[in-house]
């Protein structure tokens, strides 16, 4: 198995013949940090595209890129209006209207939880609105016209492991706990959108200890509205708290093979 990270909370994933997509987003302002060389026309292969919530870092390019791969696209409700509007075919669009709906393919399964997105917290959300200072208003449109909608958290079950993705960081105890009942090989944890996410991260990794961790989503990749998150203390904390669970940093576009 071969795990690509693309940068935010963008992932392919290859097994065997088979390659799929988590929240594939390509594009970015010229600020982003680190660079993304690969755009949206750059990829050719999914066998399914799997979507955590509407967000604009999330859904994006995702109509260019199922296009291109004939993939089908799993999401939410909300977030298949915007694929729909989008001049998508809704054959291959397919809402995820149930908690742990699952979906089956020749050489993975996938499983989707219902989650919920990180609460943006006062001091973040001031320290970005002084970073974007007048252009708001610029940025407003692409903010409002990309809802949220229903988040899922998306199971896969590849190669007699079970990977754990979160697109964002904001589950209860209750869903992790409940979530953390199957031991859990790969978790792909999600370190942006909060003051305390370092903390909020550990936390996570607390309640599903998971035999590996690969962060992500901390890259600044549409600046004012972003910014680069340091890990390092979360890697400090994992080898002081979690010696026995290895932590994975991904480089973007490299693969790591498990």
């Amino acid at each position: 198995m071969k795990i690509k990270w693309l940068g935010t909370a963008g992932f392919q994933i290859e097994t065997g013949k088979e390659v799929f997509l988590i929240d594939p987003y390509l594009s970015r302002n010229p600020r982003a940090f680190p660079r993304q060389n690969l755009t949206p026309s750059d990829i050719f292969t999914a066998s399914g595209i799997f979507i955590s919530h509407g967000h604009f870092d999330h859904i994006l390019d995702v109509p260019q890129i199922a296009l291109q791969t004939g993939a089908d696209i799993y999401c939410s409700d909300t977030a298949a209006d915007f694929f729909i509007e989008s001049g998508m075919d809704k054959q291959k669009v397919k809402p995820v209207l149930l908690d742990n709906a699952v979906f089956n393919f020749p050489e993975f399964t996938a499983q989707a939880f219902f989650s919920e997105h990180v609460r943006f917290d006062l001091p973040l959300v001031l320290s970005t609105l002084m970073k974007i200072n007048i252009r708001f208003f610029k940025y407003l449109p692409l903010i409002r016209s990309f809802p949220c909608g229903q988040v899922l958290s998306w199971r896969f079950y590849v190669e007699n492991r079970i990977i754990q993705f979160f697109g964002s960081a904001g589950s209860s105890p209750a869903e992790l706990e409940k979530i953390g009942d199957d031991p859990i090989d790969i978790l792909m944890l999600p370190l942006q959108g909060h003051s305390d996410i370092l903390k909020i991260g550990l936390d996570y990794v607390n309640l599903l200890k998971p035999a590996i961790v690969i962060p992500h989503h901390y890259d600044s990749f549409f600046p004012p509205i972003s910014k680069m998150v340091d890990i390092k203390p979360f890697v400090d904390d994992m080898e002081k708290y979690h010696p026995e669970i290895r932590v994975m940093i991904p480089e973007m576009n490299t693969p790591l093979t498990l």
